[in-house]
């Protein structure tokens, strides 16, 4: 499974061919300039917001207050949601994506999430607040733009896992 998703960050896949790249640095990735586009894909319903938090990777990554860059992007109507996230620097990071559902800006039970490196994330890492790996999740940006994949997955039963 490792190998899967460092396969999935190594790969420079582009946005769906009807993925517009969203955000307010949109242009900042349309022109190659350093940033990451996050393609996120596996909505359950296309409602709510998408909200992307950039970190650096080091231990630290998703403490409160950790993230270098936040970026909220309404769900669009249909594809992949082509997030743009400006990078400060060259180096390493991590990507945490949040859908919420509803839009009221809290997370809830019907709210779906992702990490860079779509790594395996159970119910009971959620609650116990254990963060996936740093190998697992961390990917490399140098000088121009880096693209990813992420799929959102939702709590199912006692599970946490894609829709489809």
């Amino acid at each position: 499974m490792l190998s899967v998703a460092a396969a999935t960050i190594a790969l420079a896949v582009p946005a769906a061919a009807d993925a517009v790249i969203l955000g307010p640095d949109a242009a900042t990735c349309a022109n190659g300039n350093r940033g990451v586009i996050v393609n996120v894909t596996g909505f359950k319903q296309r409602s709510g917001k998408v909200r992307v938090q950039l970190y650096a990777a080091k231990s630290s990554f998703l403490d409160k207050g950790a993230w270098i860059e936040r970026v909220d992007v309404a769900v669009p109507a249909a594809g992949t949601a082509a997030i743009c996230v400006p990078v400060p620097s060259a180096g390493k990071y991590v990507v945490s994506v949040r859908h919420d559902l509803n839009g009221n800006g809290k997370s809830d039970m019907k709210d779906g999430g992702g990490f860079s490196g779509n790594p395996d994330v159970k119910l009971g890492d959620l609650i116990s607040k254990r963060k996936p790996s740093l190998a697992q999740t961390s990917f490399a940006v140098g000088e121009s733009t880096a693209k990813i994949n992420v799929v959102l997955n939702y709590v199912r039963g006692l599970s946490f896992e894609p829709v489809g």
